[in-house]
């Protein structure tokens, strides 16, 4: 679809890759932004998929902002301007209906962590390694890094990370609960595919689900469950609904065929 930014279908049944390729780093450039928002902000209405790959390829996820660009920012307006339009990208990306799971070989710093986080889910190789580095430019993470990642690991341990911009090797990503699984550097993209096939063929109450805990997230508990409640309903308006509860009631959990319908 873009030139630094593919959209590869069928890749699997029910499942797309976000394909990112700009050269031997995968700088998150005003390019890549662009071409990549245009992607999320198409899949949103697509019914006919039910979870959504990012991957950078075998080498590297990416390796952060391309600074490069950074000598044109001239003043604080066109500074939030810019983060805005990575944020715009990124909201866009974790809101979307499908389930999302990062591939992350090699390295995810800067803007490229702060792409995985707005997945739903991060599959790393061995060798990977996540990080904020922003404060060693004297500057801080534009793209969600002060916001998602204390809510993926806790304020503490995101603080160290921001504060010191080092890198996180996968054994720590995993431990605190950053990323999902740790695999062979070579077996990312597939773990994550199949990942990605496996919800994909789940229900459309997923999707519900989603939605429920996203929404939920930044209200109050009495407000929260009414969001839950709302998706509850929702469920009950699904293809699907009919479907798991006459197969449990026939055959027990876990055996039922979904339409995400």
């Amino acid at each position: 679809m873009g030139e630094l930014v593919q959209l590869e279908e069928e890749v699997a049944p029910g499942v797309a890759t976000i394909r990112l390729e700009n050269g031997k780093m995968n700088p998150i450039s005003n390019q890549v932004t662009a071409e990549l928002t245009e992607i999320v902000e198409g899949l949103g209405s697509r019914d006919d998929l039910g979870a959504v790959v990012v991957w950078g390829g075998p080498r590297i996820f990416a390796a952060g902002a391309d600074i490069n660009e950074f000598p044109a920012i001239e003043n604080k307006p066109q500074a939030v301007e810019f983060s805005l339009r990575l944020h715009h990208a990124l909201l866009t990306l974790e809101n979307l209906p499908q389930i999302t799971i990062s591939a992350v070989n090699g390295y995810a710093l800067g803007g490229g962590c702060e792409l995985s986080m707005a997945t739903d889910f991060r599959i790393c190789g061995e060798s990977a390694a996540f990080g904020q580095p922003e404060v060693l430019l004297g500057l801080l993470p534009g793209a969600g890094g002060t916001q998602r990642l204390m809510r993926l690991v806790g304020i503490t341990k995101a603080k160290d990370i921001n504060y010191t911009g080092r890198q996180v090797p996968a054994t720590e990503a995993l431990d605190i609960g950053l990323v999902s699984e740790v695999v062979a550097d070579d077996n990312v993209y597939e773990r994550a595919l199949a990942m990605a096939e496996a919800f994909a063929a789940g229900p459309k109450a997923l999707q519900h689900i989603k939605r429920a805990m996203m929404e939920g997230l930044a209200l109050p508990l009495s407000e929260a469950v009414k969001v839950e409640a709302d998706a509850f309903g929702d469920c009950f308006e699904t293809e699907d609904r009919i479907t798991g509860v006459a197969s449990f009631l026939e055959s027990g959990p876990g055996k039922a065929t979904f339409s995400r319908r």
